[in-house]
């Protein structure tokens, strides 16, 4: 579920280093790790430990890179041990053949925490050790049996605020409403969020969203689809259909959305209103060659807000420690899906629900927009 929102953070960090928001040298490094000069290889080349380091498999060019630079560099001056990056791609498929093979050469994942918890039943995850990590770290309710929180971001609307500046949406009933707000709409391909929009307009109170009614939020989609001028995939397309008016209105991932704002003016905004929040994580593979108790030791000491920070302040992505809210001003907090304000206003994803039911879901909800 996270793969594309990951990639896209990527053009994130490239995009700031064009703007001089952080330096080019920065981006240089954090480039290097990216694309293999120093520890990170492409997708599909593998970091093969040695005695005393950890692999950390994440998706290639994506969001979850960054660690090395907020995280990985201070776990080595710390405990001594280099954290290699891998970005082979962590999908379920991929985890549960690297623990079938009975040696694994995998140690941290960045997981769907639904992911880890679906494998973490099937005895293939390493349950987190919470005499370790921290939970007080974590958001309440964000720390689950095989998976720790470890960042966010959400969906929300943005909109053309020079059509709808007066009478901006307050809603996903307003987003689905083209009669009121007339204009098209973008909506993201891969169905995370979609369906919750979809209800949430057709009146289903938030606290009464799951189990998800997936027939009465497909219905809902079928009926308005033809108001939709694309499903992006992408975060820069979502962000061109805006800019490029195609589209009055978006679904977007709230780390574009500073960047729309800026690149727009201020002719295009956002609200948190109804935003639905997603969470990622990291799990540790049953039987990881560096043990768990080095793995658990890293992912504690990514739990400090000074270094989540770096994240939020590189990519966009909300600390996962709430104690990194107090630590931002008011002019970037402002864009940080957690940040209090902001998090009461939204909804947060099921991650059982997604557990047992995102794959057929999908498959239904891509025959509808591709029919």
């Amino acid at each position: 579920m996270n793969e594309h929102f990951e990639r896209d953070c990527l053009e994130i960090l490239a995009t700031r280093a064009q703007r001089g928001q952080i330096s080019r040298r920065s981006f240089a490094q954090l480039a290097a790790v990216f694309l293999g000069t120093t520890a990170l290889g492409l997708r599909g080349t593998v970091a093969m430990a040695q005695s005393g380091e950890l692999v950390f498999v994440n998706w290639g060019g994506d969001a979850g890179t960054a660690y090395d630079e907020a995280y990985g560099k201070a776990f080595l001056a710390d405990a001594g041990i280099t954290v290699k990056q891998d970005g082979s791609g962590p999908t379920e498929g991929a985890i549960a053949a690297q623990f079938e093979s009975g040696k694994p050469s995998w140690d941290i994942v960045d997981v769907d925490p639904f992911s880890a918890e679906a494998l973490g039943k099937k005895g293939m995850m390493e349950p987190i050790d919470y005499a370790v990590v921290d939970r007080a770290k974590m958001r309440e309710g964000f720390g689950w049996d095989y998976a720790a929180s470890t960042y966010f971001y959400s969906y929300i609307i943005a909109y053309d605020a020079t059509k709808f500046g007066d009478t901006p949406p307050k809603s996903m009933a307003d987003f689905f409403d083209v009669e009121k707000f007339p204009g098209k709409r973008a909506m993201y391909k891969w169905g995370v969020g979609m369906w919750e929009a979809a209800l949430l307009a057709d009146g289903v109170a938030p606290a009464d969203l799951y189990p998800l009614d997936l027939k009465r939020a497909h219905d809902k989609l079928a009926a308005f689809k033809d108001n939709v001028v694309a499903f992006w995939g992408g975060g820069s397309e979502s962000q061109s259909l805006l800019l490029n008016g195609e589209a009055s209105m978006a679904l977007i991932w709230s780390t574009r959305a500073k960047l729309i704002e800026e690149d727009s003016g201020g002719d295009v905004k956002f609200i948190w209103d109804q935003g639905l929040i997603a969470p990622g994580a990291m799990g540790v593979i049953k039987g990881n060659p560096a043990g768990a108790e080095a793995a658990m030791k890293f992912i504690a000491s990514a739990q400090d807000p000074e270094k989540q920070l770096v994240m939020f302040r590189m990519l966009g992505q909300g600390p996962a420690n709430p104690a990194a809210d107090a630590l931002l001003p008011p002019e970037e907090a402002r864009f940080n899906p957690v940040d209090p304000a902001n998090f009461a206003l939204q909804i947060p994803l099921d991650m059982p629900w997604y557990e047992e039911n995102y794959g057929p879901a999908l498959d239904e909800y891509l025959k509808i927009i591709s029919a």
